[in-house]
């Protein structure tokens, strides 16, 4: 008989994905740069609020986890499933606010790049983290 596995089998940390997918965009940046005929003041103020964003929501989702004394690490199993407060409103406030805060650094540093692979990026998490957390 099979054992079940009672854990995501998410092996690597989300934002070390973010994090890797921003290096790689920052190199295509600097050997390929995007150049936009745009005011660079308001696309970074735009960047700032991004980023103040993220981390509003990410203080709302981390709060939810202790309150509930959940597991913020990928490869333990949840304790239970989070339906209340910021979960209410989206199901994954962590990915977003990785999400926003990746888009807010992209914008405040004008790296183009990392704006184009962001579609690429959100599939990956959907497709090998947040589908296999659901499962």
């Amino acid at each position: 008989m099979k054992e079940k596995i009672d854990n995501p089998g998410v092996f690597v940390p989300p934002p070390i994905v973010y994090a890797l997918t921003f290096l790689f965009s920052s190199l295509l940046e600097r050997e390929v740069p995007v150049t936009l005929l745009v005011n660079h003041y308001l696309i970074q103020g735009l960047g700032i609020i991004f980023i103040i964003t993220a981390i509003a929501i990410a203080i709302a989702a981390i709060g939810r986890f202790i309150k509930s004394k959940n597991t913020l690490i990928t490869i333990k199993p949840a304790n239970s499933l989070q339906t209340s407060g910021i979960y209410s409103f989206t199901r994954n406030p962590m990915y977003l606010s990785l999400a926003l805060l990746y888009t807010g650094i992209a914008l405040l540093m004008l790296n183009w790049w990392a704006l184009i692979l962001l579609p690429v990026l959100v599939l990956i998490v959907t497709w090998f983290i947040i589908k296999p957390e659901e499962r």
